[in-house]
């Protein structure tokens, strides 16, 4: 039923809470989990007088990516097959731009159910991919502390 699952991460606390899920399904299913960051090339702090310029903010967001994935990856069952992967662009198409190629039968994803001003200000990349995913997701909520 599953054979290819993905895991996207931001390298949040709460991955191992994901990876636990995702592991746990990986093994049922004797499938590949494929642990993905995305690097936001949407440099929020660009400009004049905010002190970030587009290859800095790229740069750091490649070092958080990889971090995110290694530790994604890590958090995995050994015996699990798991792929690593960074791609760059805007984080919820990307995932599921990813999903499209890699054949991705479910997407395990976590959130921080946020709500109010903090949904508004910052968004939520699990919301946008459940809604315009067209394969299963399985969100994971991992509690703000």
């Amino acid at each position: 039923m599953y054979d290819h699952l993905l895991l996207p991460t931001d390298g949040s606390d709460g991955t191992s809470t994901v990876a636990e899920h995702v592991g746990s399904l990986a093994r049922r299913y004797d499938a590949t989990v494929h642990a993905l960051s995305v690097v936001d090339t949407r440099n929020r702090f660009e400009g004049p007088t905010m002190g970030l310029g587009t290859e800095t903010w790229e740069d750091a967001e490649r070092e958080r990516a990889e971090r995110a994935v290694d530790a994604a990856a890590d958090a995995l069952p050994d015996d699990v097959a798991v792929e690593r992967h960074v791609e760059s662009g805007v984080p919820h198409a990307e995932i599921l731009d990813y999903a499209d190629a890699a054949a991705v039968d479910v997407i395990v994803m976590g959130t921080h159910g946020r709500t109010g001003i903090d949904r508004y200000l910052i968004g939520s990349i699990a919301e946008r991919v459940v809604r315009q995913s067209p394969i299963p997701v399985l969100t994971v909520r991992i509690a703000d502390e």
